[in-house]
């Protein structure tokens, strides 16, 4: 066993030195040099690219990229019965959260004519499914429920062949229980080249969605403005407001659920005395001793995470909005009277029954979520994610009249004489009932 590293608990003036303050994770040079190299080969030889680069990247050749139904209907077999009743719960809870807030077209007459607007879904969208060394069907689930609740006439998903050429039967199976008929054996920033360009067998995409490494992030910042893109996702990152009324225990093993996830994740917890952070801080350093992925887990709080002593609960609400977490829980007395103080997370856990581990899979809300501060102006995923929306403008005579000359006035202010012309035209009795 490897020797432990104690967690280290620091108060909030080092902590805003060090863990709250994100490390630039740093542009690879060379790993923009592929993705250009990647994009360009596959605009050019499309599927013939597509082979060489699975080829290269993935070990297998591969003619037909399309993963037929037989393969997803056999895809039951290699996956057991309790994991699949878990995806179609994950999908229903999914459904009824999403379908509470899908965005509605709407028009409103009065006198000045007609307002409104037209919500329409995107045709086409391309779904990334990590699915190399690990499967996560839980990311099918949750791009692919709220693209379908928001009515996308297609979604197609992508991932990364395995030694034989298929698909990982859990991404196959979510990917049927979620609604979705197509699916391509294509990972990396290849995956994201064929959906935003479009090739002999992979259809072109309106948006690309969905997580994936570093190439593909520099694939999908390359292809924005030719298709629609979420976001660019960086490592997990959790910040735990935790006061005497949590369990210590329970908080150690909330915060290594998200440590475990990567050696550059991010677990804080923030708490509002001295002796709750010498009582978390000990109990992870406990169940580390006997933790799965102890060594993934020990990195990530060796560099991005401590405890942290921040003295009240004010102050730690102050420190957490500053910070804009992916994900914070309020494992707090009354945690429901500090939810309205939370201004920036992706996603907020109310009480500490309210774990970050069950909003991963079967809560409801999409688990994609924004990291790296973006939380400041960005949202989670949601059905909004996937319309469109066009705006009405339906003007009355009486509209004209009273909104035109004010209009005319600023169009030859801006210096565009042509648009206040157009407004003055209509204002000279042209216009018709």
């Amino acid at each position: 066993m490897a020797a432990q590293v104690p967690v280290r608990v620091i108060d909030l003036a080092e902590a805003r030195r060090t863990v709250l303050v994100r490390q630039p994770l740093g542009d690879d040079p060379s790993a923009e040099a592929v993705v250009d190299a990647i994009l360009a080969d596959v605009r050019a030889r499309s599927d013939a690219a597509l082979r060489d680069l699975t080829e290269r990247f993935d070990g297998v050749r591969i003619e037909r990229f399309e993963v037929d139904r037989a393969a997803i209907r056999a895809a039951h077999a290699a996956v057991d019965d309790d994991v699949v009743e878990a995806m179609r719960l994950a999908a229903d809870q999914l459904r009824t959260f999403h379908e509470r807030h899908r965005a509605r077209s709407w028009l409103e007459f009065a006198e000045g004519g007609a307002m409104g607007q037209i919500v329409n879904p995107i045709e086409r969208v391309g779904l990334l499914a990590p699915g190399g060394r690990a499967a996560y069907p839980s990311t099918v689930l949750h791009t692919a429920v709220p693209a379908l609740v928001a009515g996308c006439r297609e979604v197609v998903i992508c991932s990364p062949p395995r030694y034989n050429g298929g698909v990982h039967p859990a991404i196959l199976i979510a990917a049927d229980i979620a609604g979705v008929e197509r699916v391509f054996a294509i990972g990396g920033a290849q995956a994201v080249a064929a959906l935003a360009y479009g090739t002999e067998q992979v259809p072109a995409v309106e948006k690309v969605v969905g997580p994936g490494n570093q190439y593909v992030a520099a694939a999908k910042r390359k292809v924005f403005g030719r298709v629609g893109i979420d976001q660019i996702a960086g490592p997990t990152e959790t910040v735990l407001i935790v006061d005497e009324s949590a369990d210590p225990d329970a908080v150690a093993a909330d915060a290594l659920a998200q440590a475990e996830h990567d050696p550059l994740a991010s677990a804080i917890v923030l708490a509002t005395t001295a002796a709750v952070a010498s009582a978390v801080a000990r109990a992870i350093d406990r169940q580390l001793l006997t933790f799965a992925r102890a060594e993934i887990a020990r990195q990530s709080f060796a560099d991005r995470g401590a405890v942290v002593f921040a003295g009240s609960l004010d102050v730690a609400l102050v420190a957490a909005n500053a910070y804009a977490p992916e994900h914070l829980c309020l494992a707090i007395a009354d945690p429901w009277s500090a939810l309205s103080l939370v201004k920036n997370a992706g996603g907020v856990f109310v009480g500490e029954r309210s774990l970050e581990a069950i909003g991963d899979y079967t809560a409801g809300p999409s688990h994609v979520m924004p990291t790296g501060g973006t939380a400041r102006f960005s949202s989670p995923l949601t059905v909004n994610d996937f319309v469109k929306i066009t705006s009405v403008f339906g003007l009355s005579r009486e509209a004209v009249e009273r909104l035109g000359p004010p209009a005319a006035a600023l169009a030859r202010a801006e210096g565009l004489p042509g648009h206040a012309a157009a407004i003055e035209h209509r204002l000279k009795g042209a216009v018709r009932a």
